[in-house]
């Protein structure tokens, strides 16, 4: 008997599942994946812009760093570290693998350490502006800039354990005699499990991280509800419901269609023809865009809205020489509130 195989390779958008008859239903998504190309340069070239100017931003006053600056920081990071992967994506659809086995590896191992730690990095967002304003005083011995920066780095160093295997089981390998294809392609019974428990961690860092936010950012809401400064608190309820409402928007629909994904490659949900399949397979890459593009929101949601970050991002933009450009948002920007991403300046503000 033959083992199922429920691996994939993202690049050339072909995926196919191995049967007890030895067989394979094969499916090609020409039409979506130029429209998934596109898209995934757009995200790309947007992403690295606005996670570009962040970590600028931030890096320019590296040492007066606020606690969730310093997440921010290593958000922006992650964020483009997963970015830098989309340009493999493209070319690998367009042309095949053209980048060796070792390099089908590093960005297998970039991709899922970039992924899973910047899910975690946004629970750890969540749960410093809960600290920082549902318990404001008994919080400002625990909150410091050394035991955030322990944080981070044992945050990473887990992820970074978590997606070691990609290394193992990730190899490049030529498909249908003409293109080299850079997926799981060994169809034994220990790449099949970590291709499952791939998919279970895909899950886990969306549904535990949305968990922590949601706990977060409703003590929040409801602390700056009990608040008396509505005209401050009306802007940072807004900006929690928001975050969390991107994310889940984002990742949500990607989730649900990987698990019927998953259910069909084990045989546990019948797909009756390789049209239904195919249907599958459209909706796994549009959705798995859909959350990618969360990268990209991320600046916009965490850090331009601050009116310290965007003050600091005008006078970069006008030193180097976008001073006409900058002075209609001078203009807009010039009488914001400040929102509960600001960091310390929330809780004086907003709670106080």
């Amino acid at each position: 008997m033959t083992p199922i195989d429920i691996s994939y390779s993202e690049g050339n958008l072909t995926d196919y599942i191995y049967t007890d008859y030895d067989t394979y239903c094969e499916q090609t998504v020409q039409q979506t994946s130029k429209f998934l190309m596109a898209l995934y340069i757009f995200i790309f070239l947007l992403g690295v812009a606005g996670n570009g100017l962040m970590i600028t931003v931030l890096l320019r006053r590296r040492h007066l760093l606020r606690i969730t600056e310093i997440y921010l920081l290593h958000l922006a990071v992650a964020d483009l570290m997963l970015l830098f992967t989309l340009p493999f994506v493209v070319v690998e659809n367009a042309s095949g693998w053209l980048f060796g086995n070792s390099l089908c590896k590093l960005t297998g191992l970039v991709k899922s350490l970039s992924l899973i730690c910047g899910s975690f990095l946004l629970a750890c967002i969540g749960c410093d502006r809960y600290f920082a304003i549902v318990h404001a005083i008994t919080s400002m011995q625990s909150r410091r800039r050394r035991t955030v920066h322990i944080t981070c780095t044992f945050l990473w160093l887990v992820c970074l354990a978590l997606s070691v295997p990609n290394v193992v089981f990730l190899t490049v390998k030529e498909e249908n005699k003409t293109t080299l294809t850079c997926s799981f392609h060994q169809y034994d019974i220990h790449a099949n499990n970590w291709v499952l428990t791939l998919r279970v961690l895909d899950h886990v860092c969306f549904f535990l991280p949305l968990a922590i936010m949601s706990y977060c950012y409703t003590a929040v809401v409801v602390t700056l509800f009990k608040s008396h400064k509505s005209q401050d608190k009306q802007g940072a309820i807004r900006l929690a419901l928001l975050i969390t409402l991107v994310f889940c928007f984002c990742w949500l629909p990607y989730n649900i269609t990987l698990l019927i994904k998953t259910l069909a490659d084990l045989k546990v949900t019948i797909v009756n023809n390789c049209d239904s399949y195919d249907q599958l397979l459209t909706a796994f890459y549009v959705t798995k865009s859909l959350g990618l593009s969360h990268c990209c929101l991320n600046p916009f949601l965490y850090a331009f809205v601050g009116v310290r970050f965007r003050n600091e991002l005008i006078q970069l933009l006008c030193k180097l020489g976008c001073g006409r450009v900058c002075m209609p948002f001078i203009r807009v920007w010039g009488h914001s509130r400040p929102s509960f991403s600001d960091g310390a300046t929330t809780t004086s503000t907003v709670v106080m």
